[in-house]
């Protein structure tokens, strides 16, 4: 008999511990290779840890919530032959199923819990209570429960489900799968009390409205949520924040893009949209002004050789991630384009890998999509810049031509960029921020892609 050692695997570039989720196996089960024993989430992404051997589950090293180092044993698993402990954790796989919608299920659970329990007792006047999925005979994961219970799955309805796992076992592609085609129920009217919760900001700074009863809510902030709000409150307290600010007429822009954007779908299979755009210029910019393109660990000047655009998105749950596009510079509209569809699409659905959320460079936030004028960003550490973009609106402004001056109606944005004044000077935070501007004022009509 043989014992392996199941360690926490790395899961990429600067990713050192991870927090245990769920245990998907008990002590005594028997584990088949690839069974997933448990799950870890880390700053940015879940996924889960499988067994790399065949064996009974003996030991448990981690509780729930407790953070575990890259290299440090998780479980102990008696297998029937021998092994040869090695010190080397092995890469993570990271499959599709491990990263589904994971963030937004465990936000709405906490709103849920946090907001009803006050009027819980007016929500059982008008609506029967729910069995609870332990009750059942059919065995269901950690995972699949919080899912259950989240979306007011029933225990009948659940064991109606379909299962594809092992010994028809049902899987989180399952059950998420059946949420996708079922049918909403329409819910029960609640006559005694209300409860209403204001929708979560970017920053993942959850707020809510108070009980018609009067009582303050205490709502828990999810774990995301307390990440950003200790990495923003890190940036705020390491680097000396100042904006500027410029605007920019991008009415030859919007015309040009309007033109083309059909076309561009049809040939390329991709939106156009601003965003790669907006980018494209900020490479510009930082070719100009390669000291924006560097990091500052303690009193040495890090410049960077690789151009790495961060760009933040926001997630349907009111937190915010950002991934990077590596090496930006290398490529084209169509290949920007085509990088900023894929990274934001999949970061919505937490199918990012841990790779994709680190080493940025410069960071820009489209705070327009949301209908933000202009805003200022706090600065993605260790970067010493990030460019807001806001709402594009029609302005009436002066147009200046050989003939004399008149007002029309322009197409314009404001810029706002956030710069750590501990390396960038008042005078190259403002010049970059017009480099970008004149970028996209200058645009050239006639180009194609």
């Amino acid at each position: 008999m043989g014992k392996f050692m199941l360690k926490l695997p790395s899961m990429g570039e600067s990713v050192t511990e991870a927090t245990l989720t769920a245990w998907l196996k008990e002590v005594g089960d028997t584990i088949e290779i690839d069974d997933s024993i448990v799950e870890v989430s880390t700053d940015k992404v879940d996924s889960d840890v499988p067994s790399d051997v065949e064996g009974v589950l003996l030991e448990k090293r981690f509780e729930l919530n407790q953070v575990i180092q890259v290299g440090d044993v998780i479980a102990v698993i008696e297998t029937e032959q021998e092994i040869e402990e090695t010190d080397t954790a092995p890469e993570i796989a990271i499959s599709e199923e491990a990263v589904v919608e994971e963030k937004p299920a465990e936000l709405s659970k906490e709103v849920i819990e946090t907001v009803e329990a006050p009027v819980q007792k007016a929500v059982e006047a008008v609506s029967p209570q729910q069995e609870s999925v332990s009750d059942s005979t059919r065995f269901y994961s950690p995972l699949v429960k919080n899912i259950a219970k989240t979306e007011g799955i029933s225990l009948a309805e659940l064991d109606r489900i379909p299962g594809t796992g092992e010994n028809n076992r049902l899987t989180k592609k399952d059950i998420l799968a059946h949420l996708e085609n079922r049918t909403a129920a329409p819910q029960a009217p609640i006559t005694k009390a209300k409860a209403e919760v204001a929708s979560p900001s970017i920053e993942g700074q959850i707020k809510s409205e108070p009980v018609t009863s009067g009582e303050d809510q205490v709502i828990e902030m999810t774990r995301m949520a307390k990440l950003i709000s200790h990495h923003m409150t890190e940036s705020k307290n390491t680097s000396v924040h100042v904006q500027s600010f410029v605007e920019a007429d991008v009415t030859e822009l919007w015309d040009w893009r309007e033109k083309v954007k059909n076309q561009f779908q049809a040939r390329e299979g991709e939106k156009l949209t601003f965003t790669p755009i907006f980018i494209s210029a900020i490479i510009h910019a930082l070719k100009q002004f390669p000291l924006l393109n560097s990091s500052l660990q303690g009193d040495q000047i890090i410049q960077k050789k690789d151009i790495n655009i961060g760009m933040a998105t926001a997630l349907g749950d009111g937190n915010l991630i950002v991934p990077v596009i590596k090496n930006a510079d290398h490529l084209n509209l169509v290949g920007l384009a085509k990088a900023v569809n894929d990274l934001s699409n999949r970061a919505r659905v937490n199918q990012l890998l841990p790779d994709e959320v680190q080493g940025g460079t410069y960071t820009v936030t489209n705070i327009g999509n949301f209908g933000s004028i202009t805003g200022t960003p706090i600065i993605n550490q260790p970067q010493l810049g990030i460019l807001a973009l806001g709402v594009i609106r029609k302005m009436p402004a002066v147009i200046e031509t050989p003939n004399g001056d008149f007002v029309g109606i322009r197409k314009k944005i404001i810029l706002s960029h956030s710069y750590d004044h501990r390396v960038v000077n008042g005078a190259m935070g403002g010049q970059f921020a017009k480099a970008v501007a004149d970028y996209l004022e200058n645009w050239d009509p006639t180009i194609t892609f």
